[in-house]
């Protein structure tokens, strides 16, 4: 007999998720049980414990995994195609020592943090992640440096620009909830909050959170950045291109919105008929499949690869991902049940009764959702939600900078239940403590001083 959902308190909710949490490391990283397994399990349990109808567990868990690989699948397997053909053809290594030789050895963490940031502008974060990924690789192995003291820059400049800078889903939802100026949201979050905080919490914070810190096996990364196979390898500005090319593809759509706003052209106008192909070829899965066929001839059959070597390596790569998808996926059904069991709802009516600024609310509310349901995007779409009766009594609320406060909350403490805390452990092979020691405190630290650069700029203006 499984008690009412509607008996159990927010506290009981709150406590059963935090147990859950535990509960799930302790089985991943003590008793070294299948992380696939773990998540599946603590997850029924969660549900069963909550109270929810049996069936209704097992579904919320399926919608979960369905969502996330509805999501990731493509982009995740043809990412990693492209970082493949990268890596194979020798131009992992030949962007690598460009950069090296324009930064320097002692500053190619910066440099890749930099390109992070540009790049996470218009691409999700995984897609970004799987692009650099193996240059990150290749530059390790040249300046000798360890590779998480340059992979974690990458990631923290991936992480700012989705958290915080429109067209990514989470603060576009805000601005469309609240009512903000996208321009000046850009504006704020392009050149003033963004830049400062990805520069602090990436190659700083790295430094200071990497020394010791070896990953515990060969990651996803590692094994798609393997020694160039090409006996010809491309040049520079090939390769730039090729890694490249995605992103300006996802960017066309952008600009076909900013340029002819679908709400604002007529049906069956040749605007309206070049947003439609704009919106097509600038979809994520599209833009990756035309790089990576681009690809095929950039770093393949021009490099002197055979059809057979080039089919090889795309199929090679791909049982590695399979992994870390299965894996990224379990979370997203774990965060489906945590989000169907109350615990959003429990956070945020803990959130509604705190009094304090709206900025800080509008972040807090954010980040308790993010800790209960690890998606970003949900965090901000619901703390927008709930803050928005408060913008509508109170004109004098920053509209732009609370939707930058959201984004920032919604990063927080990056855990067990989020997708890209599974991608991050799992391309650059460390195990559950170790990226709880390094990836959760570089989230955390751009969450903690994204407000507070907030905070500041909300005061001076």
């Amino acid at each position: 007999m499984f008690v009412s959902l509607a008996v159990l308190t927010p506290n009981s909710l709150l406590l059963l998720a935090a147990v859950s949490i535990v509960a799930l490391v302790l089985l991943i990283a003590r008793f070294k049980l299948n992380a696939i397994v773990a998540i599946t399990l603590i997850s029924l349990l969660l549900g069963l414990g909550a109270g929810m109808e049996p069936a209704k567990v097992a579904e919320s868990f399926g919608a979960g995994i369905a969502k996330t690989m509805g999501q990731l699948a493509m982009i995740i397997g043809l990412g990693t195609m492209l970082g493949k053909m990268l890596a194979e053809s020798g131009g992992a290594n030949v962007v690598a020592s460009g950069v090296v030789r324009f930064f320097g050895a002692k500053r190619v963490d910066y440099a890749v943090m930099v390109a992070a940031f540009v790049i996470g502008v218009s691409v999700f974060f995984q897609v970004g992640l799987l692009l650099l990924g193996p240059i990150v690789y290749a530059l390790a192995r040249e300046t000798k440096m360890p590779i998480l003291r340059i992979g974690l820059p990458l990631a923290a400049g991936l992480s700012t620009a989705h958290g915080l800078i429109p067209p990514h889903p989470g603060p576009l939802a805000a601005i469309s909830t609240l009512g903000a100026d996208i321009g000046k949201t850009i504006m704020w979050s392009l050149f003033v909050v963004g830049p400062p905080v990805a520069l602090v919490t990436g190659p700083l914070l790295a430094r200071w959170v990497t020394p010791g810190v070896v990953p515990a096996n060969a990651g996803l990364g590692e094994s798609a950045s393997a020694k160039p196979s090409a006996p010809n390898p491309p040049g520079f500005t090939l390769s730039l291109f090729t890694i490249l090319l995605p992103v300006l593809l996802m960017l066309v759509g952008t600009v076909a919105e900013l340029l002819w706003p679908a709400k604002q052209i007529g049906a069956g106008t040749w605007q309206a008929n070049v947003h439609t192909w704009a919106d097509f070829i600038g979809n994520a899965t599209v833009a990756m499949l035309i790089a990576v066929l681009f690809s095929f001839w950039s770093f393949g059959f021009a490099r002197g690869l055979t059809r057979h070597q080039i089919l090889r390596f795309s199929e090679d790569c791909l049982a590695p991902a399979a992994g870390v998808l299965l894996v990224i996926s379990a979370g997203g059904g774990f965060s489906m049940v945590l989000n169907a069991s109350g615990v959003g709802n429990a956070l945020a009516d803990v959130g509604k009764n705190m009094h304090m600024s709206p900025l800080l609310l509008g972040w807090l509310i954010a980040g308790m959702l993010r800790v209960a349901v690890g998606s970003a995007t949900v965090s901000v779409q619901t703390a927008a939600g709930i803050m928005l009766p408060l913008v509508q009594a109170d004109p004098h609320i920053n509209k732009e900078l609370l939707v930058l406060s959201m984004g920032a909350g919604s990063l927080l403490l990056s855990h067990v239940n989020d997708g890209g805390f599974w991608l991050v452990k799992e391309y650059f092979g460390m195990d559950i403590p170790q990226t709880l020691k390094t990836w959760t405190i570089v989230e955390t630290g751009i969450a903690v001083m994204s407000i507070t650069l907030i905070l500041i700029v909300n005061a001076v203006i």
